[in-house]
């Protein structure tokens, strides 16, 4: 991550900057400045932008986290006239006093993207929905509900206030709500024996006994969270709305599934047009406590790291055939394993009833197909087994030959200031990160593997040795 020491409001501060993927084809160039409550303040700052001759092209505020008398302001600018931008930037922190932080510009030639090195850094951009969050489109079947609406704004709010390591404030449901989710539950209860794969109908059981999954109950966030974390090292994290594919795939590189926490609108209990907790708790929670989907899962996050664009657009469209709607083999039938067939009632019946096209997984080609997010698809992709869609997204890496400078070690140049031997639970998400570091990431990079040594110590330990002069060159990414 590239850094520069700068001054802010007379204090020294480190300004951190990352590339984005461009919504157009001049770039998009981000910002988030704070200010205080004052009238014609926005006006001033944005009276700025307009002499210069930039272009904002999208706008949102929220009440500052810090301090109670600021609002924060998150937005989007046509990536024109980047000089005149810097001028902005410099005049608005000197001469009105704003405390700017710039999230993105338009990639250069040959720059690796952004990407979060620790699983704190998710904090960065959990809150840069794509859509909906506490507003929702015309079509929305909740767009015309004041009650519905502000509900969101509810949602929208714990999610934009939550960072790393906090607990997930638990939400009280309405009746409303808690009948929805029962409508929901019920019938799709009544198909998981005869459509949802074994994975999923073994860990439903447990989560109906250990966190509350009933048909006149919807579930905690921080109950599913914790035990996702004894499975696999999973955990969830609240969200407002849809994020970008790399976004929400970096996620999954440190088993953190972002999660949101609203129900689709009461009128229309079988359809929701976004993802909302019935699609994220029937869904997608089942599969990330077993281990090899968790590894899957993680693998698909981690080859997103750094990644092109293009790739990371073949990335999300695997995603989408597999862990949204994958199909997989158990004996000679069919089974569901996608989260999107398993929280439809209507297309987890359509998808096995012999009227879709049904094709084997194969990367190569599933990478590249079209697909509709409003209707059910015409084509699902079936994998002989996880271990069988991870081993073949782990060989699909060395079509990938972009070139990726170093990346900073700093997890393991940290171990070694510590101790030469960096120790920790054998059955901790660190494990399980550093192990898929360690199998996915050298392929994907093209790196040594013989530049660090494991060795597991006694049952449930690790020990990463690496020598330290190798520690630069090897350009590894570890999470500790």
């Amino acid at each position: 991550m590239d850094a520069q020491h700068c001054k802010m409001n007379g204090d020294s501060f480190q300004e951190s900057t990352y590339t984005e993927e461009p919504s157009n084809k001049n770039g998009v160039i981000s910002l988030i400045f704070s200010l205080k409550e004052e009238v014609g303040a926005l006006a001033k700052v944005l009276r700025t932008f307009e002499e210069k001759g930039i272009n904002l092209t999208h706008i949102e505020s929220r009440p500052s986290r810090l301090n109670k008398d600021e609002y924060e302001f998150f937005i989007n600018l046509e990536g024109k006239n980047v000089p005149a931008l810097d001028k902005i930037i410099k005049s608005l922190r000197n001469d009105i006093g704003v405390t700017v932080h710039e999230l993105s510009r338009t990639k250069k030639k040959d720059t690796v993207p952004w990407f979060p090195r620790s699983i704190q850094e998710l904090d960065r951009f959990a809150n840069q929905i794509l859509s909906y969050g506490a507003e929702l489109d015309a079509d929305h079947p909740g767009f015309k509900d004041p009650v519905y609406r502000a509900r969101r704004k509810e949602f929208a709010d714990i999610a934009y206030n939550y960072r790393h390591g906090q607990p997930i404030p638990r939400v009280t449901y309405t009746e409303e709500e808690k009948k929805t989710w029962g409508t929901v539950f019920r019938e799709l209860k009544n198909l998981y024996p005869t459509h949802a794969c074994y994975e999923h109908n073994h860990v439903f059981p447990l989560l109906e006994k250990y966190c509350g999954y009933r048909e006149d109950n919807i579930p905690q966030l921080e109950d599913v969270s914790k035990f996702l974390q004894t499975c696999t090292g999973f955990r969830l994290r609240p969200v407002a709305g849809l994020l970008s594919s790399r976004d929400f795939l970096a996620g999954l590189a440190f088993r953190v599934f972002h999660s949101t926490q609203y129900i689709r609108h009461a009128s229309k209990p079988m359809y929701t047009p976004e993802p909302d907790i019935c699609h994220e708790l029937l869904g997608h929670v089942p599969l990330f406590a077993d281990p090899s989907f968790a590894q899957f899962s993680q693998e698909i996050g981690l080859a997103s790291l750094g990644a092109p664009d293009d790739f990371i657009e073949k990335l999300a469209t695997v995603y989408w055939f597999t862990v949204e709607f994958g199909l997989c083999k158990e004996g000679d039938s069919l089974k569901a394993y996608g989260a999107g067939l398993l929280s439809s009632f209507g297309e987890l019946q359509y998808c096995l009833s012999g009227k879709p096209e049904i094709r084997p997984l194969v990367l190569e080609n599933t990478s590249v197909q079209k697909y509709s997010v409003t209707e059910f698809q015409p084509t699902y992709f079936v994998a002989e087994s996880f271990n069988d869609a991870k081993e073949k997204l782990s060989n699909n890496f060395s079509n990938l030959k972009q070139i990726y400078k170093p990346v900073s070690c700093w997890g393991l140049q940290r171990a070694w200031n510590n101790s030469s031997d960096h120790l920790f639970p054998f059955s901790s998400p660190f494990y399980n990160s550093v192990v898929m570091q360690i199998s996915v990431i050298p392929r994907y990079l093209n790196l040594n593997v013989s530049a660090m040594e494991l060795t597991i110590l006694q049952q449930r330990r690790l020990r990463i040795r690496a020598a330290k002069p190798q520690l630069h060159s090897a350009g590894y990414l570890l999470f500790f």
